[in-house]
């Protein structure tokens, strides 16, 4: 099979080292961290990289995407002349972790934990995780506003998320074996002893990386986007995302 790839550069890491044991074609292209602290604009680059898959020369049997949610940057997108895959996820972290299992593990109950990873770490202008679930759901402030934008169960559920507090005494690093890098890692330490913090490491994996570009998507983990659809957010964290047609 050949697919077209459209990832953040934060996977850079883990997505060559799929790729290059991958038994299908993959052409990546990377965007850059900063982008998604403007979600509109990321959701326009993505759906112009995806019209642009579709109106090239290239027959592809899918467009894959390296993103979640991502503050709802992938909100809208639509699939073109291939299907669009996109893992079940709210962002990077889960695909750093492998599963949305681990995902709830870690983070179900503190969404705004601050974490790092080697490939989060080196890409852009911030070592550390942005733990702003308000930039995550999209900047909403009240509950009767998210109710308005997402109906009452997605709302609560949203409400819920944005007023959980974090560990603030430690950064959890997400060590994902094929990856580790110890510089790297040292500037995640400096900045713990800087900020006086703990660093707790937890396990990381690149399962779900893995699965996307062998074209292995089950559909409790992947959502595949049909031409004629679009991607349509769920908030919760065992669906995430489903598609509907486009109106």
């Amino acid at each position: 099979m050949h697919f077209k790839l459209l990832a953040c550069d934060v996977l850079t890491r883990e997505t060559c080292h799929c790729i290059a044991r991958c038994p299908h074609t993959v052409d990546p292209a990377f965007t850059a961290k900063g982008e998604h602290n403007v979600p509109g604009r990321l959701r326009e680059l993505l759906q112009a990289q995806i019209d642009a898959a579709a109106s090239g020369e290239t027959t592809y049997d899918a467009v894959l995407l390296g993103y979640g949610l991502c503050g709802n940057a992938t909100l809208g997108l639509r699939a073109g002349r291939f299907p669009l895959v996109i893992p079940r996820a709210h962002d990077c972290t889960t695909l750093f972790l492998g599963s949305k299992e681990a995902f709830k593990e870690h983070f179900g109950d503190n969404p705004s934990q601050t974490w790092a990873s080697v490939g989060y770490s080196e890409r852009g202008g911030s070592i550390l995780s942005d733990t702003s679930t308000r930039e995550w759901l999209g900047q909403v402030q009240n509950y009767e506003e998210l109710v308005a934008t997402y109906g009452e169960e997605n709302a609560k559920f949203i409400f819920d998320t944005l007023n959980v507090t974090h560990d603030s005494s430690s950064i959890w690093f997400i060590d994902v074996p094929e990856t580790r890098n110890d510089l790297i890692f040292r500037l995640v330490e400096e900045q713990a002893r800087q900020t006086q913090k703990e660093i707790r490491r937890i396990a990381g994996s690149i399962r779900m990386i893995e699965g996307l570009l062998a074209g292995n998507w089950p559909e409790s983990e992947y959502l595949v986007v049909p031409p004629g659809h679009e991607v349509e957010g769920v908030y919760d964290l065992d669906e995430v995302i489903r598609a509907r047609p486009v109106a």
